[in-house]
């Protein structure tokens, strides 16, 4: 069984920046997508981040593009989200999550309901 637990979440002014952290256990297999979601107060959840094996596959929302990174440390079974340039329309309670093991190769998947395990989300405010 795969767990994830996120920290790093806060409040930070515009302009700012912060990095989230996924730490994961249980099976992770290689061909797995993993990947950084976001809902608002409001809003559905949305995808931001993802990769599958290696971050050279990493694959962002529009929204974020060039200002937030995703990366891993394989040693740490850790999934990080490097967020920059901040903005309080990111305010969010963000959720790492993995899934998508058997989707054909080439894909990409930013739907939510592809992912098969999530973390318990941690929030993050952005004050204008």
């Amino acid at each position: 069984q795969v767990q994830l637990v996120e920290s790093g979440g806060g409040l930070v002014q515009a302009g700012g920046s912060l990095r989230l952290s996924c730490a994961a256990s249980g099976p992770i297999y290689s061909n797995y997508f993993m990947a950084w979601f976001r809902q608002a107060p409001g809003k559905e959840r949305e995808f931001v981040a993802n990769f599958r094996g290696s971050v050279s596959t990493s694959a962002y929302a529009d929204s974020v593009k060039g200002r937030f990174t995703i990366s891993r440390d394989n040693a740490k079974r850790t999934v990080y989200l490097e967020m920059n340039s901040l903005k309080p329309e990111d305010t969010a309670v963000y959720y790492c999550a993995v899934g998508g093991r058997f989707a054909p190769y080439g894909s990409n998947l930013r739907e939510s309901r592809n992912y098969d395990y999530w973390g318990q989300g941690t929030q993050v405010t952005v004050s204008s």
